[in-house]
């Protein structure tokens, strides 16, 4: 039993992090259809879709069984440039990526890395920047997925 505990008292710090670490939304959509969304949201706020990644497509060419699974890669030059400008390095995480995919009972999900990521990762100190891409990346996924 304290073995039980002390291994989840471990773990726990861990799960915490990861989730914060992303942001993870339910579809009520496919996979195809929730990114055929934020696409449309997004080119509507004059964002550049620059690609789409079918990673299961890819996976059947090598005949490695994955559900369905894209990647949505965009940005906005005005917002990215400035944070790049700040550190060079943060261009290893932008621009921006959403993935949806499906789980192993049909649901499909959305999930992105949390601006406040960058900022930690990067040390940006532009936090007006990041807490204007987190209420965005927030409202325009939101859209997308029909919430509220």
């Amino acid at each position: 039993m304290i073995k039980t505990i002390v291994m989840l008292l471990i773990l726990i710090p861990s799960f915490a992090h990861a989730s914060e670490e992303h942001t993870v939304k339910q579809s009520r959509y496919s996979v195809g259809e929730t990114l055929d969304r934020l696409e449309h949201v997004l080119k509507e706020k004059g964002v550049i879709i620059f690609s789409r990644i079918y990673h299961s497509v890819g996976a059947k060419k090598v005949n490695i069984p994955m559900r369905p699974t894209q990647l949505l890669i965009f940005g906005k030059p005005v917002v990215g440039s400035p944070l790049i400008n700040e550190n060079p390095l943060v261009a290893l995480d932008l621009p921006m990526k959403v993935l949806a995919w499906q789980d192993e009972k049909g649901q499909t999900w959305l999930a992105y890395l949390n601006p406040s990521e960058l900022q930690k990762r990067h040390n940006i100190q532009n936090r007006e920047l990041i807490n204007k891409m987190k209420n965005a990346l927030n409202n325009l996924t939101n859209k997308a997925l029909g919430y509220k």
